[in-house]
Parts: C-alpha cells; structure tokens; sequence
C-alpha cells in the first residue's frame, strides 16, 4: 500500500521551473497592489491595453536588438506546427504594446498613454525576484516628444511607491543621446576597450564589435576599472540632447524627487534612446532594480509603423511584493464579514437564501460546507467561523428559523454579544455587519 501511495506522489504533475503557483493567502497581495495600480493609472488618466502573450519572434528581434542576451538567450520561441511560423512567449510588453498602437492605428488623432500588467517569459537561471514567468505593470506615452511626459513617468512611478508605502528607493537616471552621439561614442568606446582587450572577458570579447555599450553593464569585477575608465556617453550629447535632460532633470528637481545620475546606466534593450532611468534598492540583493525604462523615440519606425516618440516603464510584480515584505509593509487580506453556522442541514437553503441577500447589500458572507462527514459540530463550525477572519458569525439554528430570525453573534469585539435579526427585511440590518473599506 506505501509503494502504491509513493508511486501516485511521483505521478503528481509539477510546475514548470521557474514558473510559481499564486496561491491564497499569496494571492490577495497581488490582488491588492493591483487594484492600487488601477487606481493610481486611473488619476493619472493612463488607460489599459492588453496584448497577446505569443508574438511573431521577428517582433522581438527587431525590437529589443538582435545581439541582447534576451534575444540570444533567454527567449522562448518554437515553430508553429500548423503554419511552420516563428513564435516566441513575450519576454517584455513595450514591443508588444507598440506592435498593437502601430497595427491598429492608435496614434491617428494624437498620442496615447496606457498602462499594462501580465505576466511575461524568460529562460533564465530561477532566483528572489527572478522567475522564468514573472510579472510585470508598465506604463507607456506613446506620441508624446517631450520631456514633459518623461517626467511624468517617472513622477508616476514615484507616487506608486509612496502609495505602497515603499522606502528605499531611489531614482538613477541618465541620457543615451541619438543615434549620431551614440555612434561616436561608440567609436571611442571599442577603441579604449581594444587598447586593453586582455582584461575584456569572453562575454565581452563578443560584444565588442556588436554591441560595445552593453559591456558597461557587465557584473565582472575584474572589470571594474575598466569600465568606468570608459569613455562617457553624456560627454558626447549635443545640445537638443542635453537640453531634453536638463528638462527632465528640472521637472524632478521642481517635485522634489531625489536622483543620481549614473554615467553606466544603459538599460538592457537596444530600443532606447535619450532619457533612461531605473528605480533601484538594496534589499533584494543582486535584483536591486524594481523599475526601469526611458525613452524610446526610434522603435514605433523600427518594427515599420511611421515614425512617433514613445517613453515608458515597467516594474517587476515579483520584486515589488518582495520588497513590501522585506520592508513589512502591510497588505490587506479579504475576510468575511459574516460566517453562516448552519447546525442543521435542513436550515441550508434559509441560510443561502439569506446570504444572497446579504451579498447583494455588499456584505462579504462565507456558507459554512459540508465534507464528507457531514456539517460537524457546532462548537467546530464556531471554529471555523472564527479562524475566517469574519467580524460576525450567522447562526441558522431550528429555534431562530421557527421564529424568522437569524441570531447574530460578533466575533471580534471579545463582548460575544448576540442579538436576533428578521429573516423577512434583510436589507434593513445589512450594512450594519459590513466592515469599513480598507483605506489606501
């Protein structure tokens, strides 16, 4: 009999490495940092999109940049078997929110500002805060040259962590220029790491002549030096560039935001341009970024719609929830305000009856179930009720229901007070057992 036991154990499907189960308890932190998203988004009149999980590979290809480790790497793609077409599950939304914006003509009569949340994929080594499906919101401006609307970005994400409760947090930013000032850095760049190219370690060997900007993100400390000895990209902006940070930088400074500005921040994804900017910790260890984006003016032309200026962010979900329990940051948990007793089976299609009712006023009501034992106890049912959280337990028993009534009997205030209740006008006495909205 163990054998057998064992054997159907092991038959037992698994997740997916690197792809997490949300379950309650769990799940309601995730529900509420949600719905403070959507409230947020709402204030600042960003409106939200929702794209396909599969896309065409090419899309990611000419979006992120063929030489990234996303594309390289990390990437899940296979051949459709019906049609033999390359698809790939969505490592990141930008590419997929201006795929929709740009096939669908969003863009026609002025620009747009969305926001997003969905999971994504990436095949990489499973750690805190790094999934192989993780979880991501963004916000995007697309149509909007300015940085005006880089600004408010970043003005966004900074109400959300004080939203939270978050602290710790702090802003770096930085300027990748145009194209013209990146190639010129990008000159001096290969040629100050080629006059060293025995400290270049193999990764870096790789990306000298394909993508050299990359290498200033590299985690080698045996590195280091070299890098920030490198050339620096900001020292290369012309005047329409730096005055579009100098903008920015204003706007941050007029609402009081705290920044760094960090010379190496280049982001991993090749589509940015000018501003780039990450919110940063370090409580998660070696996953310190819990937000990151920039501008991103060349990408809407790039997968070949017309030519439009975009900024945008995305923050980790994972990271984000990771980082509210490392603070202790409380998140609210829905419980019951009411738990039906039923003592008797025959009192069940009262007690629902009643409870439909009650739910229709807005009181959150949990039926106590049979199993297959039966209803249990009365005192076990009590324990039940009161390990639900609920403030008020609903007691079905004979003698209330020969009289119409239902006697309610508070759980919470260490009073036991119990008081009858007519089954007839439900609505009068609703509200009263209703807890108050938990507050933001």
């Amino acid at each position: 009999m163990a054998e057998k036991t064992s054997a159907a154990k092991a038959a037992i499907p698994s997740a997916v490495k690197g792809m997490n189960d949300i379950l309650p308890p769990e799940s309601a932190r995730w529900e509420w940092l949600e719905s403070q998203v959507r409230e947020l988004m709402a204030r600042y009149a960003y409106r939200n999109i929702r794209t396909p999980i599969l896309e065409q590979t090419a899309l990611f290809v000419r979006g992120i940049g063929e030489v990234t480790d996303i594309v390289e790497k990390e990437m899940y793609s296979f051949e459709d078997r019906l049609n033999g077409e390359a698809l790939t599950l969505r490592p990141e939304n930008t590419a997929s929110v201006v795929r929709a914006v740009t096939e669908h003509s969003m863009l026609y009569d002025g620009g747009k500002r969305l926001w997003y949340m969905g999971p994504m994929f990436r095949h990489e080594r499973p750690q805190r805060g790094r999934y192989r499906q993780f979880h991501q919101i963004g916000a995007e401006a697309l149509g909007f040259a300015g940085p005006d609307v880089d600004g408010e970005l970043i003005l966004l994400a900074q109400s959300l962590w004080k939203m939270l409760g978050l602290a710790d947090v702090r802003l770096e930013l930085n300027s990748l220029g145009q194209p013209a000032e990146r190639a010129q850095h990008r000159a001096a760049l290969v040629a100050h790491f080629e006059s060293q190219a025995d400290v270049l370690d193999e990764e870096a060997k790789r990306r000298l002549h394909t993508n050299p900007l990359r290498i200033l993100d590299t985690k080698n400390p045996a590195m280091k030096e070299l890098v920030e000895a490198a050339p620096r990209l900001i020292d290369f902006l012309g005047a329409e560039s730096l005055a579009h940070f100098d903008g920015v930088r204003a706007i941050l400074e007029a609402n009081g935001i705290a920044y760094t500005i960090n010379p190496r921040l280049v982001r991993g994804l090749d589509y940015y341009n000018l501003t780039v900017f990450e919110f940063v910790t370090d409580r998660l260890g070696s996953q310190g970024t819990v937000c990151g984006g920039g501008r991103y003016d060349d990408l809407i032309a790039q997968i070949g719609g017309k030519p439009a200026p975009a900024v945008g962010w995305a923050m980790g979900v994972e990271r984000v929830l990771e980082l509210l329990k490392e603070q202790g940051v409380s998140t609210p948990a829905p419980v019951p305000d009411v738990y039906a007793v039923v003592p008797d089976a025959a009192a069940v299609p009262t007690a629902l009856l009643t409870l439909g009712q009650l739910r229709d006023c807005g009181v959150r009501a949990q039926m106590h179930a049979a199993t297959a034992d039966g209803l249990g106890s009365f005192k076990s049912q009590f324990k039940k009720a009161d390990a639900s959280g609920a403030a008020y337990a609903l007691i079905f028993g004979a003698d209330e229901l020969r009289r119409g009534e239902v006697t309610v009997k508070s759980l919470r205030d260490g009073s036991g007070t119990q008081a009858p209740r007519s089954l007839a006008n439900v609505a009068t006495w609703a509200a009263t057992l209703q807890s108050p909205a938990p507050q933001d």
